[in-house]
């Protein structure tokens, strides 16, 4: 409890109740703050102890200078934890590891054990084997059952064995809607103290929850599990960017557009580390679920988070989703007492200040590659003739109507490691031409069809981004009705699927009377989870791919989420593109990008081409049928007993026991091994000697690449574990769902089969030059890991910009630990992951201002040694240590930036150090 320097505990009567609270009011200099930082400090009062978080560092945030740049650390303990079946088996895995470690070590193993909330909802293990059919989420629920039955059984073990931890069952819905929905509280009352509900989660869209004004970030999954066991987060009182919002959206524009058109000004402003706090009038006429879109897509800005004020929209939405009037009438005392409350006419004190004009904002989508790479509607059909010749070498036709002005000049750094600009381009390739590869496909049921470049061979209605928003949802059933009454239906090489983020969408599209017309144009349920969003695609139909195998088509995917990165949504897809959900099916009824889509027909219908002006609903329908047909009711009803689930998991055999017991057999769940021979003390840091490079790669790797979640490539390193362990190629299942066995991950890093390791020429997927034989020849990357592994040869990374970018995911640092990396040099990275890094004994070291691994020469050949880690031993963290290479010297700067993550390197890791204390106590 705090130690109270400040005499802020006071009292807070709500109707009949009284609740404690710790008062901003009483800190001079809270009144200026934002809204996220006044968070901040109520947490920093609630839990002073003298030691973690002390006056000194309450009087610092308080007296928060907002143009200076961040140098002052904070504990920030978190109220609760959420987490998804992909990061979150691990999480359970490392904890019913950790509880051996402290028995082996003469502890007590109950004491690992969650101290605040932790709640997981399993979303991400739902594939689209079936779609387009009335049976097809039975059929996907049932075959995600079967495949997923180890997991699933281990996480039932879970819940009953650790306190505080519950999980939220398949066919539910996705994490951050749910949660939005749901779990969060807003406000906590825990023991009759009241204080805001902040929540970081192991999933880097657990930002949605910014839109209800509850604070809370992505994290690695072994920094949840240091917050789950009562670890403060570490980290620095951060710059806020004041993003102020005015006007309103105008007609025929969504929620996507606008996301995206924010993502594309804030990853040009440049907020990496920061966190971004929404104001002005604008706010307060932007519906919840619009703020909720924007909060989501926090990970793409690159920013902490992206936060909304309470207000009464907030409100209303609590109320919508069935909380209780007790907890609302909490949230609104609470907030206002606090000075919590929006003033939509105030201007709170920022770092750095951006404004938007609503009334600006235009149909967009975003791609080939990138949520930031915005397109205008308008332009899409230009800009995917620019970009494809990126991915097409070959089949380019004479120039059409299309002038040279219709192709913006491409600005795709060359060297990128998420652009194919480097690829080689066909000689005939001219702008204002278009490829042009028209290949015969006939399907099993007779239907044939010509496939050419920019088919869109996958239009999903999917992530929480979107389907947690009814305005563009029912947007969508509209345009389907529209559709359908005009006799249009989607193209037969289209592989359609709508999987929302919980049932309340499903339960006001039947209430509307929308269903009908999207099941008609194949819109029919494949499941409540991420699914495409995730590369959860499934595969197309055989007929489909074997065409665009065969014949290097550049066909397309657009779907309503939130990533886009290559080789993420189908290992048959080169091209990628996001939409809100009525311009998914509208793409899907057009079934090209080759098209424009705002004044070419997008396709013939029963009396004549149909234009998207014809079947595009009005502001007023949609509006109309959002009032008419959501209640509490579906909320209630969905939500009475979430915990429970169906029969099939009610069904499932639970082992038993405070510990479990492993099966040796088992290809999903197996103990991990971070903790094998760990004494009691760390051994001293070292200087790192005689390294090799295991990967040169270029700018925006994303986690993605460094460790996939999608399908699992015959051949590869991972597939000849699951093979020689019995596992058929029809069972392998996806990377993601194996994330419980290290065995399968470590073979799967750096797999990405998009990947481009610099170390070679020409060559994508896992691969590298293996310089412990002869000629250093081509290996996969884990096999050359095993080969300098068994000669004791450290290991390093290079990179460029925006490492480590996309998703938190844990496994892209513990795989890089696992191979044996001891430091990744790279130009700059992204949070979640440099953390990630260090919570895994891993070193993160940058490049000096203005240098590159290019400009210093270096080749990735050279053998490296590191100098100056040791000074880490004597309680303090090194600027910068000098990195030799074959007779190249530079210096590099050290990204361990507080004093906390310098504890965790010091010991190996997060888990160690959490481990060490808890045995220490």
């Amino acid at each position: 409890m705090s130690a109270n320097s400040f005499g802020s505990r006071s009292t807070l009567q709500v109707g009949d109740r009284s609740y404690e609270i710790f008062r901003l009011d009483a800190v001079e200099g809270s009144a200026r703050l934002p809204y996220s930082l006044k968070v901040l400090l109520e947490n920093l009062l609630r839990t002073e102890d003298g030691a973690n978080v002390t006056a000194d560092h309450i009087r610092a945030l308080a007296g928060w200078d907002a143009s200076a740049q961040p140098s002052r650390e904070i504990q920030f303990t978190p109220a609760r934890v959420i987490m998804q079946d992909f990061t979150g088996v691990p999480c359970v895995v490392d904890l019913a590891t950790m509880r051996e470690a402290v028995r082996d070590l003469g502890g007590d193993p109950t004491k690992i054990n969650p101290l605040a909330p932790a709640e997981m909802v399993i979303d991400h293990s739902v594939i689209v084997d079936y779609f387009g059919t009335p049976d097809a989420f039975e059929r996907n629920v049932q075959v995600e059952y079967e495949r997923n039955k180890e997991r699933y059984q281990f996480l039932r073990w879970g819940q009953t064995a650790f306190d505080e931890f519950k999980v939220v069952p398949p066919g539910t819905g996705i994490v951050h809607q749910v949660n939005i929905e749901h779990l969060a509280r807003v406000v906590f009352d825990r023991g009759g103290v009241a204080y805001p509900d902040t929540c970081v989660g192991t999933d880097s869209h657990t930002t949605m929850e910014n839109g209800i004004g509850v604070l809370g970030w992505g994290v690695g999954g072994i920094e949840a599990e240091a917050a789950m066991l009562g670890q403060p987060i570490s980290m620095l009182i951060p710059r806020v960017v004041g993003f102020k919002l005015t006007g309103e959206l105008p007609a025929g524009t969504t929620a996507t557009d606008l996301v995206l058109t924010i993502t594309e000004m804030l990853r040009q402003h440049g907020v990496v580390g920061k966190f971004v706090e929404f104001y002005g009038e604008g706010v307060a006429a932007l519906p919840l679920a619009n703020r909720a879109t924007i909060g989501n897509m926090s990970p793409e800005f690159g920013s902490t988070c992206a936060i909304f004020p309470i207000d009464g929209e907030t409100l209303a939405y609590l109320r919508l989703t069935g909380r209780s009037e007790e907890q609302i009438a909490l949230v609104e005392a609470y907030a206002k007492e606090q000075g919590l409350w929006l003033d939509p006419a105030g201007e709170p004190e920022f770092s750095e200040y951006l404004e938007l004009d609503l009334t600006t904002v235009v149909p967009s989508l975003a791609g080939p590659k990138r949520p930031q790479d915005r397109i205008a509607v308008s332009d899409a059909k230009a800009t995917w003739r620019r970009d494809v010749r990126n991915y097409v070498t070959t089949g380019y036709g004479p120039a059409d109507e299309a002038s040279d002005e219709s192709f913006p000049a491409s600005d795709s750094p060359a060297n990128s490691q998420n652009s194919p600009a480097d690829r080689p381009r066909a000689a005939a390739a001219t702008v204002g031409s278009r490829p042009h590869n028209p290949v015969t496909v006939k399907l099993g049921d007779g239907t044939e069809f010509e496939l050419d470049h920019g088919a869109v061979a996958v239009a999903a209605i999917t992530s929480c981004t979107n389907t947690s928003n009814p305005y563009v949802m029912v947007g969508a059933g509209l345009l389907a009705k529209k559709a359908v009454e005009k006799g249009l239906t989607r193209k037969p090489w289209v592989k359609t699927s709508l999987a929302p983020g919980s049932q309340a969408v499903t339960d006001y599209l039947e209430r509307a009377g929308l269903t009908p017309y999207l099941d008609k144009i194949g819109y029919n349920l494949v499941g409540y989870g991420c699914t495409t969003c995730i590369g959860n695609t499934g595969p197309l139909q055989p007929e489909i791919s074997q065409a665009v195998n065969d014949n290097d088509l550049a066909v397309t995917a657009v779907l309503s989420g939130n990533r886009n990165f290559e080789g993420r949504i189908s290992p048959d897809v080169k091209m990628n593109y996001l939409a809100s959900p009525p311009l998914v099916i509208a793409y899907a009824l057009a079934g090209t990008m080759d098209i424009d889509i705002l004044n070419d027909p997008i396709a013939e219908g029963a009396d004549g081409p149909v234009y998207l002006r014809d079947i595009w609903p009005a502001p007023e329908e949609v509006a109309e049928i959002v009032t008419s047909s959501i209640g509490q009711d579906m909320f209630t009803k969905n939500y009475a007993d979430v915990f429970k689930g169906d029969e099939r998991w009610r069904g499932l055999d639970i082992p038993t026991g405070g510990t479990f017991e492993w099966d040796p057999d088992s290809t999903y769940v197996r103990k991990a091994p971070y903790f094998d021979g760990m004494a009691h003390e760390p051994a001293p840091v070292t200087d790192i000697h005689g390294a090799r490079v295991l990967a040169k790669l270029g700018d925006s790797v994303t986690t993605d690449h460094i460790s996939p979640a999608g399908s699992i490539k015959v051949g590869t390193p991972a597939a000849q574990y699951l093979q020689a362990n019995g596992v058929d190629v029809r069972d392998f299942n996806s990377y993601g769902s194996r994330r419980g066995n290290h065995e399968v991950m470590i073979r799967g890093t750096f797999a990405n089969i998009r990947l481009r390791n610099q170390l070679l020429d020409g060559v994508e997927g896992g691969y590298t030059r293996d310089f412990t034989q002869d000629g250093a020849p081509q290996s996969y990357i884990y096999d050359a890991a095993q080969n300098y592994a068994a000669q004791s040869t450290p290991l390093v990374v290079l990179a460029g910009k925006e490492y480590g970018s996309g998703s938190s995911r844990d496994w892209a640092a513990k795989g890089t630990a696992l191979l044996g990396v001891r430091a990744v040099i790279a130009q700059s990275y992204e949070r979640i992951h440099r953390s990630n890094l260090i919570g895994m004994g891993v070193l993160p070291l940058q490049f000096a201002a203005g240098e590159s691994a290019e400009s210093l020469g270096l080749t990735g050949t050279e053998t490296f040694d590191i100098v100056g880690v040791e000074a880490l031993n004597e309680g303090g963290v090194p600027e910068t240590v000098t990195v030799k290479a074959d007779g190249r010297e530079f210096t590099a700067v050290v990204r361990i930036d507080t004093p906390g993550e310098a504890d965790y390197y010091r010991n190996g890791g997060i888990m160690q150090y959490v481990l060490r204390n808890l045995l220490r106590k």
